[in-house]
């Protein structure tokens, strides 16, 4: 008999919810998503991928060869995201996929592991370390960067995590990113309740999640994600 996975990893975001062999199945999921796959945006889901069998499918951006699959809480957080790549890239084709908000500690670490899989996998990235040059305002680089890209990511991290509560670069690219409506958090080496007790507004974004699937996965939902 399958039981819930709550007590063991929790149910830290809507795709932990929905992995789970018993709450995916209920009518209202954790958090206020619904499991039921009537809720989501209709044409989200891929006619020729199918289920996998283990309550995951392929959204439609997805290719058919795609060695990913998503859940039903991915393609339905994710979708908003798809469409608003698609426009932007076709009324400003000369953006970067991209931009790559992280907190200076990882810089070195996990925020260069992340930009390294997206460039691997064909993802034009603004990243810190590459486009703020000598001699340029940080603020107005930031700015531009913000400016000439289709999407946002944010690494949640905890370094992030110490510097959300702070008067930071981290906080103006968030307030961007948010009022745009154009963010992918993407948790790694913490988890949603942390986040929440940090930034209740970006919890709220459901994103993706390290502790379901490996960094190098995320990267190539990514970069699925913003190939047009």
């Amino acid at each position: 008999m399958a039981r819930c996975t709550a007590p063991v990893r929790g149910h830290s975001s809507a795709a932990a919810a929905a992995n789970c062999p018993v709450c995916r199945y209920r009518s209202r999921g954790y958090g206020g998503y619904s499991s039921s796959y009537s809720s989501y945006p209709r044409g989200s889901y891929s006619s020729s991928g199918g289920g996998t069998g283990n309550g995951r499918s392929k959204p439609r951006w997805s290719k058919s060869a795609s060695s990913v699959s998503y859940t039903p809480a991915q393609v339905q957080s994710l979708t908003p995201i798809r469409e608003t790549v698609e426009r932007r890239a076709a009324e400003q084709p000369d953006l970067r996929d991209v931009f790559l908000c992280h907190a200076w500690g990882d810089r070195k670490d996990a925020a260069k592991e992340l930009y390294d899989l997206l460039v691997a996998a064909g993802v034009k990235v603004w990243f810190s370390e590459n486009d703020l040059g000598l001699g340029v305002p940080m603020m107005r680089a930031i700015d531009k960067g913000l400016a000439n890209s289709r999407i946002g990511l944010v690494l949640v991290t905890p370094a992030m995590l110490e510097r959300l509560p702070q008067e930071s670069v981290a906080d103006k690219e968030l307030s961007a990113l948010l009022a745009r409506n154009q963010l992918i958090p993407i948790v790694h080496n913490t988890t949603y309740e942390a986040l929440r007790d940090v930034s209740p507004m970006l919890a709220s974004r459901a994103g993706l999640d390290t502790a379901e699937e490996s960094l190098a996965v995320v990267a190539k939902k990514i970069a699925e994600l913003v190939d047009v």
